[in-house]
């Protein structure tokens, strides 16, 4: 079978004086018979370059899907006289949203049965499910298409009736005002940035709800949340350098909204409640690392704040968890996550232990204010997703649930992880790198490895535990993730340092972590492949441009390559409120600084390396024209004979399939594909 190639329509795209033609700008007519055939085409190419891995497929998906717990339950939770439950059963796809009244041992109630609203989708996906004050109601929302724009609506726990009450295009989350008669929510425009607060009454027509606050600054979205003490429910406006929050109690919904700081540009801050202050994470006075300052709630602006957790230029300040008698600290310093427990009453403060040489540690579900106990998690590379229970007060630890990982095959100490550190290029900085592997699997030229990474947003791709990995280790490969710049893995500063105008360090610490695997003798680049996900998409399609030597081969899942065409049309979902990442093309520096990387732009005739490469027809994200554009692109200019393949999920978006066990086809898909070029070579 022949490989598709998309037409080719000239379209100039003229910006600055600068011409760029795009042949394939024209894919972005989704309601176009000639695209959908196109993309048809490209899903039956795939399956037919792929049809001798089918029963590998296969193998590998009941292999995955045999280690988990078919009828698996959530640790349960108590708030509010209930415990909750999320539980599956076996043979249903959905979760089921349960509640017990006070005692474990009591009879279950359901609050909702996701597989019977499921019924009959293709994809269906919950946002959030959320119970009133009084117990007796709950809100749900839904999507189903993908494209993360969801329904709310509202059932009754005494009758199990869904009420009328119906609210379209929201970002899926409500507040319950205390009165048990009012919600908080938020509306999407037509490009879906968050940007409108509206209050519902049950009982009334959506199309009466009242506007309480809509962000008219195109680079912001907003949030609204209840504190943890029940008392205040916040508006959160933020870009991705600026916050600014405003807050009524809950008990009166009617009341005027008041400002805790008017924004600023370069100051951010988020805010909890406790008695009458508010506690506040903040880098404001230079605090690049992040400090915890706090206020009295009737004069709460910027200069009243108090330090109480002073900023560390070692130390990034993650997050914070207040109870009645202790505040714990989520701290990361050269990497690793760590807790600390401070005794407000003794001020004595200490870390709990961990001791993994790469792991992620993290606050757990901590709903109850006056208590001794936290629940925190703990998961490694080679050690499954645990929740412990900590007593705070005499200071014992206690495993309350860890994953279970099904089959009798799995033992954590048959792996090894490790962690090490690359040297970059530009001398500033070495690279993190967190490898695990089997025991049996020796490091050489001719070992298989995958090099995973993502590198934006500041978001840090912690070390965890991965019952899908198994199948990939128990063949022979090592999985490796690059802490690259632009996550904030070596704190804020590693994140300043891969984002706008110095970009290109993400790209280049990945191809320099590669090259020191290679150099370390951990593989070679007939071996090793990289792998990454929207802007970790971006991150492999840059890379494959600078160094297409450096990998036998690339997945590429829903990838953010068409950077300098997305970022100058404010029309597509999330772009105004990038600008603070990548940078505003509109200004004539960054244009040229993003045309210069940018994957689509970027693609030349060369060999690249073999490469699969995903996405879903109706992804919000990253649209489905950005990676089709790419492969066409691909088609036309590469000079190799090596596979490209690209497959759309025309009933998904940006997270994949929905279904508990539907995402493990993907998954399999891209492992087999690695196993296939693998196995070219023997």
């Amino acid at each position: 079978m022949k490989a598709p190639q998309a037409k080719k329509i000239e379209k100039i795209l003229e910006t600055h004086g600068d011409k760029r033609t795009d042949n394939y700008f024209w894919l972005n007519e989704r309601e176009n018979p000639e695209v959908i055939k196109y993309i048809e085409e490209e899903n039956a190419y795939e399956e037919f370059i792929m049809k001798d891995t089918e029963a590998l497929q296969e193998e590998l998906f009941e292999e995955m899907k045999a280690r988990y717990k078919k009828d698996d339950e959530s640790l349960p939770y108590f708030f509010n006289e209930y415990w909750y439950i999320v539980r599956y059963e076996e043979g249903k796809e959905y979760p089921i949203f349960c509640r017990k009244h006070k005692s474990l041992d009591n009879d279950e109630e359901i609050v909702l049965d996701v597989n019977i609203l499921a019924d009959g989708k293709e994809f269906f996906e919950v946002g959030s499910v959320a119970v009133s004050p009084n117990n007796e109601l709950a809100s749900f929302s839904s999507d189903d298409v993908g494209r993360r724009i969801y329904t709310l609506n509202f059932k009754s726990l005494k009758t199990g009736e869904i009420l009328a009450d119906t609210i379209p295009n929201t970002t899926g989350k409500a507040v319950w005002a205390n009165d048990n008669q009012h919600v908080f929510y938020i509306r999407k425009d037509k490009s879906l940035r968050a940007f409108q607060v509206y209050r519902h009454q049950l009982g009334t027509d959506s199309a009466d709800d009242v506007l309480i606050f809509h962000e008219e600054d195109d680079t912001f979205d907003v949030n609204v949340f209840k504190t943890k003490s029940l008392q205040y429910i916040f508006i959160a406006s933020s870009s991705t350098i600026s916050d600014e929050h405003r807050f009524i109690p809950s008990d009166n919904v009617f009341e005027e909204w008041k400002v805790i700081q008017p924004r600023i540009d370069d100051l951010e801050y988020s805010v909890e409640h406790y008695e009458d202050e508010f506690y506040i994470i903040t880098n404001a006075d230079d605090a690049i690392n992040f400090k915890i300052v706090k206020t009295k709630i009737d004069n709460c602006s910027m200069e009243n704040w108090v330090d109480v957790i002073p900023h560390r230029a070692e130390v990034l300040l993650e997050g914070f968890e207040i109870f009645k008698d202790y505040l714990v600290l989520e701290e990361r310093e050269r990497g690793l996550l760590q807790i600390k427990i401070i005794d407000e009453k003794t001020q004595e403060s200490y870390y709990l232990p961990f001791s993994d040489p790469t792991y992620t540690a993290y606050i757990g579900i901590n709903l109850e204010f006056d208590t001794e106990i936290l629940r925190y998690g703990y998961t490694s590379l080679t050690q499954p997703s645990s929740t412990y229970e900590y007593n705070m007060k005499d200071k014992t630890t206690k495993l309350l649930k860890q994953q279970e990982v099904l089959g009798g095959k799995f033992f954590p100490e048959n792996y090894i992880s490790e962690r090490i550190w690359a040297d970059s290029r530009d001398g500033e900085a070495k690279v993190p790198i967190s490898l695990v592997y089997h025991k049996d699997t020796k490091k050489s030229a001719d070992t298989p490895l995958l090099l995973y990474g993502y590198g934006s947003y500041g978001h840090t791709v912690d070390a965890s535990f991965s019952n899908v990995r198994l199948s990939l280790l128990d063949r022979g490969f090592i999985y490796a993730i690059a802490h690259i710049r632009g996550g904030e893995y070596l704190g804020r500063e590693w994140y300043e340092d891969g984002k706008m105008l110095f970009k290109k360090n993400t790209f280049f610490d990945f191809i320099d972590a590669g090259k020191y695997l290679i150099k370390e003798n951990y593989t070679s680049s007939k071996h090793m492949y990289a792998m990454g996900g929207s802007a970790g998409g971006l991150l492999v399609g840059a890379v494959v441009n600078y160094e297409p030597q450096l990998f036998n081969g690339i997945v590429a899942q829903v990838p953010f390559v068409d950077v300098v065409s997305t970022m100058l049309d404010d029309t597509i979902p999330l772009t105004t409120g990038e600008y603070d990442e990548w940078g505003n093309p509109n200004d004539e520096e960054y244009y040229h600084y993003m045309k210069d990387y940018s994957p689509y732009d970027n693609v030349e005739a060369k060999d690249y390396p073999h490469m699969l490469i995903t996405t879903g027809f109706h992804d919000s994200q990253v649209q489905y024209w950005e990676p089709a554009k790419w492969t066409a692109k691909l088609r036309e200019l590469k000079t190799d004979d090596n596979i490209l393949v690209f497959k759309t999920d025309m009933s998904s978006g940006h997270g994949g399939a929905s279904g508990r066990f539907e995402s493990l086809k993907e998954d399999a898909l891209e492992f087999v594909f690695l196993l296939k070029l693998e196995n070219q070579k023997e």
